[in-house]
C-alpha cells in the first residue's frame, strides 16, 4: 500500500525551506513523499484557495500539517476535500467556525501583543473600504530569536529574521468557516516555551478538536527544536 502524501504548510514570518527541512528529511528517508508548499500570506481565504489547488493536483491520501497561522490555512483548505486523512497542527491556530486567528491570539494574550510591527502594503489607500486593513505584520529583528525560534543559534536566528515573509493582516481578521477538524482525526504539537502562542492557548485549540497531542520542550518554532518528535507525530497520523 502506497504512503500518503505528507504536505507541510509553514506560518507566517517564515518560508518553506527554513520551517520544514529538518522535518521534510526525516520523512524521506522513512519513504514518504513529501511537499512543502508556499504559503502565500495574503489572507486566510486566499491561502487556504491556494492550497486547496496543491491538494487537487495530488494523487491519492493526504495528511496536512501545519505551523502556527498555517494551521488555520489547513483547517479551511481541508474542509471539502475527499483526499486529506488528517491534519497535524505544530503549534498551530486551529479555529472554530466564525473564529479569528486575531481573535484567538488577543484571547490567549500572544504575539500580537507585543512581537509585531506593521507597515502598509502597496496601494493600500486603494482598499475597499469595507475590506480588511491592507497592511503586513512582521516580527522586530531584535525580537526574533526570544520569541520565534529561540532553539537555534542567535546567528541563525538572525537570518531568519532578515529573511522572513511578513503576513498581511487579512490572514488574521477573516473568520473561519466550517473548520475541517470537525470531520477529521486531528493531531497536535504543543510547544511548551511557545511565546507567540503559549501553551494555555494550544492546549485549548488541541482539547476542542480532541487531538492525538504530544509536548515539546521547544519555543514556536518547534519544528527547529524537536523535528524528531514531529515527524513521529506526523508517521503516526498518515500510518493510522
Amino acid at each position: 500500500m502506497s504512503k500518503p502524501t505528507i504536505v507541510l504548510v509553514h506560518g507566517a514570518f517564515a518560508d518553506a525551506t527554513s520551517s520544514w527541512r529538518d522535518v521534510a528529511g526525516i520523512l524521506i528517508a522513512r519513504g514518504y513523499p513529501v511537499l512543502a508548499a508556499a504559503n502565500p500570506l495574503r489572507g486566510l481565504h486566499h491561502d487556504a484557495e491556494s492550497l486547496r489547488a496543491v491538494l487537487a493536483a495530488l494523487p491519492g491520501p493526504v495528511v496536512l500539517v501545519g505551523h502556527s497561522y498555517g494551521g488555520a490555512v489547513i483547517t479551511s483548505a481541508a474542509t471539502e476535500s475527499d483526499t486529506v486523512t488528517a491534519l497535524v497542527y505544530v503549534a498551530a491556530f486551529a479555529p472554530d467556525r466564525g473564529e479569528t486567528a486575531g481573535e484567538l491570539d488577543e484571547r490567549f494574550a500572544g504575539q500580537a501583543e507585543h512581537v509585531t510591527t506593521v507597515r502598509p502594503l502597496p496601494g493600500a489607500e486603494q482598499a475597499a473600504a469595507d475590506g480588511p486593513p491592507q497592511v503586513e505584520l512582521t516580527i522586530l529583528a531584535d525580537h526574533f530569536h526570544e520569541v520565534f525560534a529561540p532553539d537555534i543559534d542567535q546567528d541563525a536566528a538572525a537570518v531568519l529574521a532578515a529573511t522572513q515573509r511578513p503576513l498581511a493582516l487579512a490572514g488574521m481578521l477573516e473568520p473561519m468557516g466550517a473548520p475541517a477538524w470537525q470531520r477529521l482525526p486531528a493531531y497536535y504539537v504543543l510547544a511548551t516555551h511557545d511565546q507567540m502562542i503559549p501553551v494555555a492557548g494550544q492546549r485549548l485549540m488541541a482539547e476542542r478538536m480532541k487531538a492525538t497531542t504530544i509536548e515539546v520542550a521547544t519555543g514556536h518554532a518547534a519544528m527547529l527544536g524537536a523535528p524528531e518528535a514531529i515527524a513521529e507525530l506526523i508517521i503516526a497520523a498518515a500510518d493510522r
